[in-house]
């Protein structure tokens, strides 16, 4: 019966590397395999379920006990109050990244039809957050990752926005290359390539290093992002960064050398820097 399953999924994933989760993980994994949601299970726990089930279940247990994203086991996560497809091509979107999105809305206000470009769009979670909560704005997501472009077409249509955003293949903004935008925004790689022993099991061995990496000092995108984002944008447009623990001080000396000014942080619930945001002169 379901809850039996439940109890044994638990007992199953305790020993692995989240036991704080083991139940809720086992109780998601399950309702992923019924296609039920939790007020089925609660209102059914006596309920049985066919073997050929079980026995799906059983793997979708196992490969989360040897630490594998829940999120890439049941091929879906939310961000921003909007459902996305997530696959090992792509970064699973973070909470954090969602007050990237509310500093891009907040100074989108500025501008009749903002242009905005997502640089290492992954999911295309950002572009399409924006694009749903700005519909006059004209939106252009790139990524130099084949697969992950592919990853984000699909979530926008079911999103509404497919129409309104432009995907292209290639490194930074070079797919934009003599283009201008009131909006820069990016969460890029910015993980110290020297870090990575240290991460968890699900980060280190299941999210593309492409989205996580940049160098030893985690910089090395930043280095080259900064200054060509200054030139695409108008006098007056904003660069929006993502930036990781402990990188302020060295993000805002990168800004203010490409020629930036009005340079800001903002901290998540953590209070830790989480957003640059900086302003081309008018």
């Amino acid at each position: 019966m379901l809850r039996n399953l439940v109890a044994s999924g638990r007992s199953h994933l305790s020993p692995g590397p989240h036991p704080d989760r083991a139940r809720l993980d086992a109780e998601t994994l399950l309702l992923h395999v019924l296609g039920k949601d939790k007020a089925w299970l609660m209102a059914h726990p006596e309920e049985e379920i066919p073997a050929a089930e079980a026995g799906r279940y059983a793997k979708l247990l196992e490969r989360r006990y040897r630490g594998e994203p829940i999120q890439y086991i049941t091929g879906e996560t939310e961000f921003y109050g909007l459902d996305f497809r997530v696959t090992p091509d792509v970064l699973i979107p973070r909470p954090e990244t969602e007050h990237l999105v509310e500093t891009v809305l907040r100074v989108a206000a500025s501008f009749q039809a903002p242009r905005i470009v997502d640089i290492g769009t992954g999911s295309g979670a950002i572009a399409i957050a924006l694009a749903h909560h700005l519909p006059n704005a004209a939106i252009t997501a790139i990524d130099i990752s084949r697969s992950a472009l592919g990853v984000a077409r699909q979530n926008a249509e079911p999103n509404g926005v497919y129409d309104r955003i432009r995907f292209l293949e290639g490194d930074l903004l070079a797919p934009v290359a003599g283009q201008q935008f009131e909006i820069v925004v990016s969460n890029p790689p910015y993980v110290p390539a020297i870090d990575r022993a240290s991460l968890a099991v699900e980060v280190r061995d299941h999210e593309p290093a492409l989205a996580l990496f940049a160098g030893d000092d985690g910089l090395g995108v930043y280095r080259r992002l900064i200054p060509v984002a200054f030139a695409a944008l108008v006098p007056g447009g904003y660069l929006a960064l993502e930036i990781g623990y402990g990188q302020s001080t060295a993000v805002g000396e990168l800004l203010g050398d490409a020629g930036f000014d009005q340079i800001e942080f903002f901290s998540d619930l953590q209070n830790i820097p989480r957003v640059a945001l900086a302003q081309r002169p008018a």
